[in-house]
């Protein structure tokens, strides 16, 4: 883990949604960050202007992908980049998603929003190592089709037969929309597991995490197999502003994937 930015080049750029971009990065000279798991994050520099932290939404040899919307000053910063632009790069920061968590086990994988981002790295690595695992599903939330992150690939993955079951849901159809229509635990009902031998992911808006995890316990998973992310005002990526800080759970250090055994209790109390 690095405390100083290392530059990374933005070698691709490209607009997922109106207000969201993927940026691909290499290390500009010969340094570059420690591996990545999936479900850590980086913080990420937009020079002159200041930093944010960010999942990786793709893993590669050398490169990494980062998704990221646009809502205050250094995420349009971010999104305003063109490639041949340079970033500074922190990491790799907080705990991973634990796919290790569930070999031999079904797995549940449930998205709202941008919390498809951090979590595709999983999802690709679980279909990557096919054999590990027992049956794998995708359910992924939106507002609209046009908030959809990764729409391409999610619309293939749904219309594929092969092992891995997707469904893809959103809140208001448009014109053309070829999935389902409504909240994203509704698809839970055609999703393929046996409670008991699954382990769930969860990321999203913390309304769509509170509501998809107590489903889940409802169907039967137990509260620690059920891995959510929590990434409440994240700000210095180790543990001294204390921004994220959650009860006893600072969400930079300690998280931002904890089990919602833990969870359950720091989000009693709403985020503002």
């Amino acid at each position: 883990m690095n405390d100083a930015p290392v530059p990374y080049l933005v070698t691709d750029a490209w607009r997922e949604t109106a207000d969201t971009v993927s940026l691909t990065l290499t290390p500009a000279g010969a340094e570059a960050l420690e591996p990545f798991a999936p479900g850590q994050f980086a913080m990420v520099y937009a020079f002159g202007v200041g930093e944010i932290p960010v999942s990786v939404s793709r893993i590669g040899p050398r490169e990494l992908v980062h998704t990221i919307r646009s809502v205050g000053a250094v995420s349009a910063a971010l999104c305003a980049l063109a490639p041949g632009a340079q970033v500074g790069l922190r990491g790799p920061f907080g705990t991973g998603w634990g796919l290790e968590r569930a070999v031999g086990q079904d797995v549940v994988v449930v998205t709202g929003g941008i919390g498809l981002a951090p979590l595709r790295p999983l999802v690709l690595a679980a279909g990557a190592d096919r054999q590990v695992y027992g049956r794998l599903n995708l359910l992924v939330g939106a507002r609209t089709s046009e908030d959809l992150l990764y729409a391409d690939q999610v619309r293939a993955w749904a219309h594929s037969h092969g092992p891995l079951h997707c469904g893809a849901t959103v809140d208001r159809p448009t014109p053309g929309w070829w999935g389902h229509v409504g909240l994203v635990t509704t698809l839970l009902n055609s999703a393929r597991f046996t409670p008991e031998n699954t382990t769930a992911y969860v990321c999203g808006p913390e309304v769509m995490i509170r509501a998809t995890a107590r489903d889940l316990v409802h169907r039967g998973l137990r509260a620690d197999r059920i891995r959510v992310s929590l990434e409440r005002n994240m700000r210095c990526a180790t543990g001294h502003c204390g921004h994220c800080q959650l009860g006893g759970v600072l969400m930079c250090r300690d998280g931002p994937v904890i089990g919602w055994d833990r969870a359950e209790s720091l989000l009693a109390v709403r985020e503002l």
